[in-house]
């Protein structure tokens, strides 16, 4: 995709969304970290559903930790990977207290260093929280990132490198809410619904839907 088409592309899409935010629901950085590692290989809306309740009786590193692993699989049993999960969040509010004051870090590194925090998810809070023009490439950023010739890429590593290079400046801080948001409703994994694709014209992918 040629520059100016990249520009049109991000323009459009800031026009129609000029304020993107996640659709997980959290109350604090903590709260983000934990739904954000949730939110593997499951949608925000089970996310949500879930932890509703096990924020408002675990809202801090500190009930987390005192809930303890079982206590928190039962509140996110309806989610992928439960267990697993619920081992994750209880390790990473210990290493919270343990190193950072309770606090989630803003360093790279830090984030990556808790348990089931990779780049996508350290990408997530330090954009999310900390206002980091950076992109956290899920399965909908991959796929629109390809299919539209925006920046094509055989794995997350090279789709993200290509999406920062492209990019204009003015749009990285929001680029990764638009992308996400029109992965997820409109240019949709079996069949994109390019009919109602404000960015349909500019979009490379040669078998659009009517």
């Amino acid at each position: 995709m040629e520059p100016a088409t990249v520009q049109e592309f991000f323009r459009r899409l800031a026009a129609a969304n000029p304020h993107p935010r996640t659709e997980l629901e959290y109350g604090s950085p903590f709260q983000l970290i934990v739904a954000v590692v949730f939110s593997a290989q499951a949608t925000d809306k089970s996310v949500n559903r879930a932890t509703r309740g096990l924020f408002a009786v675990a809202p801090t590193p500190q009930a987390m930790l005192s809930l303890g692993e079982d206590g928190v699989a039962e509140h996110i049993r309806s989610i992928g990977l439960y267990r697993n999960k619920a081992r994750n969040a209880v390790a990473l509010s210990r290493i919270l207290i343990e190193r950072h004051g309770g606090a989630v870090p803003r360093d790279r590194a830090a984030l990556e260093s808790l348990p089931g925090v990779g780049r996508k998810t350290a990408n997530v809070v330090l954009n999310t929280l900390f206002g980091e023009p950076v992109i956290a490439v899920d399965t909908h950023v991959h796929r629109l990132a390809n299919r539209s010739g925006l920046a094509p890429g055989k794995d997350v590593t090279a789709v993200e490198r290509g999406l920062m290079k492209r990019i204009p400046k003015e749009y990285l801080l929001h680029a990764h809410h638009w992308l996400i948001l029109h992965g997820r409703y409109v240019c949709t994994a079996r069949a994109p619904h390019c009919a109602r694709c404000i960015v349909r014209d500019l979009c490379e992918y040669p078998d659009k839907t009517d």
